[in-house]
């Protein structure tokens, strides 16, 4: 019977009473053992299904931001819409971390999808940038829930040692996502309207929530009194926002040194003061500081940190490149990322079957991965408004393959070195600076980029033009990713006179070679953030990949 319940995907290994721990974590572990092998699958079923859902929302909106931005405006705020709905994603992740531990997960899974359909069908009801940007922040709360529970059931389910093959499969069904959606929301963009990119989650979720109510099990710890950490929501909420509000403010609504910048971002280093006070004497903190003396855990979050800056600074900016500065349409640039995302999957799925064939060497293949990443950004970087579309290519397929090698090694690792009856809230926790990494580094880039294009643009725009004329091309390059507006833009300016039309040629290109400088900046930032990332792996220890579940270690 023992060696049976070994070979059961998601099996705990027993303590005698004496050893087990108080009777939440006892309940947990006997729930997720009594699953049966078919059970276990349609877990794991349902729980690549919400992944599908979410992953496919990110990049299908990717894709069309561009033409968003062309249709409502407001290129100074170009990264907001992804960055309110991470930074509301981002604040749940502990929370819903925590809380699920606590109360189960199936029905705060349900309660996610739910919310992320009904953000969806509001955001494509949007009629301005402002409202869009407020409902995809609505919108987070879901998909933050949904990412949460995701990485959790995976670490609920297996033992560290074969956790890799089916992060391989998470992975895979990110992969299939990424590279249908860009098609997907190209072709949707360029056919229908953008506003169809967010009704498309509505009948692709509503068997998802069908199925996990039918199917997911209803594994609940006992049922105890828990003394809920209300307060050390608050504080880390009010944090993130700041500290998004103020890089994303800092150099485009105003000044870094203005008022409003140096507010806001002094009330997140005075809430990140305040936060762990409360949670150093919290009951049932959401975030344990514990958690932090674990040296592996540590030190994963803050490469986490910055792999998810460098990763999401390539993954928004890509199709602005394409369809920017290389003029493709939405439909095209979408399709150009399938081979990024291909070289993703395929390396995503060799490195976690690696790791768990090859003796779960964590560290070397993070470092390899993290390698090959900064050598994508690099070439990145190098591009110009003459970069041809194959070397653009190879570009991000070199970039997509170090991603799929870094990114499920750091969750197999903390997964592996904590204790068990911590393992949800450190997951979801590595999630979370993986999440702030990319907020943080979408704020920055955004600014970044926005201040250097005015620079760029003044420069190479030839002389002749209408200042007035001038002074909107540069604060507002939507023309470059609308054919209708460079149409206005040759018409407008063939009235100058003969030469006019060959201005008109003129302003373009320098425009495009101004934005193709801009991102290469951003490319520069990214490269430096993954180098980081890189130096703190280097200090991770490799501790032996478990077979079991465990309960008797130290909390």
């Amino acid at each position: 019977m023992k060696r049976d319940a070994e070979r059961q995907p998601g099996a705990v290994k027993k303590d005698p009473p004496s050893q087990r721990g108080d009777t939440t974590e006892v309940a947990v572990t006997e729930g997720f053992q009594s699953l049966n092998r078919s059970q276990v699958l349609v877990t794991l079923g349902g729980v690549m299904l919400a992944m599908f859902l979410g992953s496919l929302d990110q990049t299908v909106v990717g894709t069309a931001m561009p033409r968003i931005i062309a249709d409502l405006g407001g290129f100074d705020r170009y990264t907001w819409v992804t960055t309110a709905y991470l930074m509301t994603s981002t604040s749940v992740l502990p929370i819903v971390g925590r809380l699920t531990d606590m109360y189960g997960r199936k029905w705060f899974y349900i309660a996610g999808i739910a919310i992320f359909l009904l953000g969806s069908a509001l955001a494509g009801l949007s009629q301005t940038l402002t409202q869009l940007i407020i409902i995809r922040g609505f919108q987070g709360i879901g998909g933050g829930i949904m990412i949460a529970n995701a990485f959790i059931v995976i670490g609920d389910l297996f033992p560290p040692s074969e956790r890799g093959k089916y992060q391989g499969l998470i992975t895979a069904v990110f992969g299939l996502s990424s590279i249908v959606g860009p098609i997907v929301g190209g072709f949707i963009t360029d056919n229908l309207s953008w506003h169809w990119i967010f009704y498309i989650n509505i009948p692709l979720g509503i068997p998802v929530i069908m199925a996990f109510i039918r199917f997911f099990p209803d594994i609940r710890p006992t049922r105890v009194k828990h003394r809920i950490d209300y307060t050390g929501m608050m504080v880390l909420v009010v944090c993130v926002v700041s500290l998004v509000l103020g890089l994303s403010w800092g150099g485009v609504q105003y000044e870094w040194a203005s008022p409003q910048v140096i507010g806001v971002l002094s009330i997140a280093a005075v809430m990140v003061i305040v936060f762990i006070l409360v949670e150093s004497r919290a009951a049932e903190p959401i975030m344990p500081l514990s958690m932090f003396g674990n040296g592996v855990a540590t030190l994963s979050m803050i490469a986490m940190f910055f792999l998810g800056m460098g990763m999401f600074g390539a993954i928004i900016f890509i199709p602005l490149f394409f369809q920017g500065v290389l003029g493709l349409s939405a439909t095209s640039s979408g399709s150009f990322l399938t081979p990024m995302m291909l070289g993703l999957v395929v390396a995503s799925t060799l490195s976690g079957q690696a790791l768990s064939r090859l003796g779960g060497h964590y560290r070397i293949q993070g470092l390899i991965g993290l390698v090959i990443m900064a050598v994508g950004m690099f070439m990145l970087s190098r591009m110009t408004v003459d970069t041809s579309r194959g070397e653009a290519i190879l570009n991000i397929v070199v970039m997509g393959i170090g991603l799929g090698v870094a990114i499920p090694l750091f969750i197999i690792a903390v997964q592996n070195a904590v204790p068990y009856r911590i393992m949800g809230i450190a997951t979801s926790s590595l999630q979370f600076f993986r999440a702030i990494g990319a907020t943080v580094g979408l704020a920055f880039f955004g600014s970044i980029m926005a201040s250097r294009f005015v620079s760029n643009a003044e420069d190479l725009v030839p002389t002749g033009v209408p200042p007035g004329m001038l002074s909107e091309l540069i604060h507002n390059p939507e023309a470059l990713m609308d054919p209708d507006a460079l149409d206005e833009l040759r018409d407008a300016l063939s009235e100058l006179g003969p030469q006019g039309l060959q201005m008109a040629d003129q302003v373009i290109h320098a425009l495009r070679e101004a934005l193709a400088m801009s991102i290469s900046d951003v490319f520069v930032i990214g490269l430096a953030a993954v180098g980081v990332a890189f130096v703190v792996t280097l200090f991770l220890k490799e501790v032996p990949l478990k077979r079991f579940h465990s309960h008797s270690e130290p909390g």
